[in-house]
This record gives structure tokens, C-alpha cells and sequence, in this order.
């Protein structure tokens, strides 16, 4: 039992980087219990970020935010209303969203042609603990965001949107 439970805990750990303290982690403590980042950025003051996509059935995705010394800042889920928010039409592009929400699922990013239009997609735990999807359309030529659109994952019973026990 003992044993079973330290298991669990340890892959919770894991999952969302629990446990890691600010100002005291560094980056091989990060990687070491999260895994292998999907991005990492460098920025010219040595401030990192780091990516960890829980998907693609998973709603998190996990940045972790690094000082120039190496320490930790912060981890947070960037799957968020309050993220999706941030994303201004017509001036962010694909690297500036690949920044802030992590790489979408990739069995889910189209191409309309009639449209010259990408969209990336990522599956999230909205703001009423419900499955849902996240929509960001690119002009196909600019590669600049036309819009954002967030819908339900309507796979439930029913054709509802299953909980997602927030």
C-alpha cells in the first residue's frame, strides 16, 4: 500500500512539476521529474522557458519559467481562459502562440485552402469543468492570428461535453 501510494505521488509530481520549489529548483531538478520539454526558449537576459504538453488526450499544458540564474520562477498551466485572452488578432503569429499555450495537438491542426487559413487547436478543462476545445485560426499567407473560437469536446454521453473534474 505504502509502496502504491509513493508510486501515485510520484507521478502526480511528475505531471505538473508539484512539489518543485521556486527560487530553490533549477532546470536539470525540472526536467528530471517533468520530463523532456516539447519548446524551450532562451532570452537574451538567460531567463529560459519550458513546455510540457500533457496532451494530446491531456488538458494541461505546463510552462516553467526560469530566473538568468538557472532558479525556478514559476510553473502554471497555460491551458486557461485568462491565457487564451492574452492572444491579440491580427499582431500575434505562430511563434509569438507557440510561446504562450504550448504546441497544439497535432492530429487536430488543419489547413483550409478555400480559406488560406491553419488552425491549431488544443483540448482544456474550461472554466466550468467541462471538456473543451480551443480554436486559433491563422491568415495562411501572414501567418498572423485571424481569430480564436473555443467550443466544447462534445465525445460525452449524449453528445455532451464530459466533465473534466477541475
Amino acid at each position: 500500500m505504502i509502496l502504491l501510494a509513493l508510486l501515485l505521488t510520484t507521478a502526480c509530481a511528475s505531471y505538473d512539476g508539484r512539489g518543485l520549489q521556486p527560487g530553490v529548483a533549477n532546470v536539470a531538478d525540472v526536467v528530471g521529474q517533468m520530463g523532456t520539454p516539447a519548446l524551450r526558449w532562451r532570452d537574451s537576459d538567460g531567463s529560459e522557458q519550458l513546455a510540457f504538453p500533457r496532451g494530446p488526450a491531456g488538458t494541461h499544458t505546463y510552462m516553467a519559467f526560469f530566473a538568468p540564474d538557472g532558479r525556478l520562477l514559476r510553473i502554471e498551466n497555460v491551458l486557461e481562459s485568462r491565457h487564451f485572452g492574452l492572444i491579440v488578432a491580427g499582431r500575434d503569429d505562430q511563434a509569438a502562440i507557440l510561446r504562450l499555450l504550448g504546441p497544439p495537438n497535432p492530429a487536430w491542426t488543419v489547413y483550409f485552402e478555400a480559406r488560406d487559413e491553419l488552425v491549431w487547436e488544443w483540448l482544456f478543462c474550461d472554466d466550468w469543468s467541462t471538456l473543451a476545445r480551443f480554436d486559433v485560426l491563422f491568415d495562411g499567407t501572414s501567418g498572423l492570428v485571424r481569430t480564436t473560437y473555443q467550443r466544447p469536446d462534445l465525445r460525452g454521453p449524449d453528445s455532451s461535453a464530459p466533465s473534466c473534474g477541475r
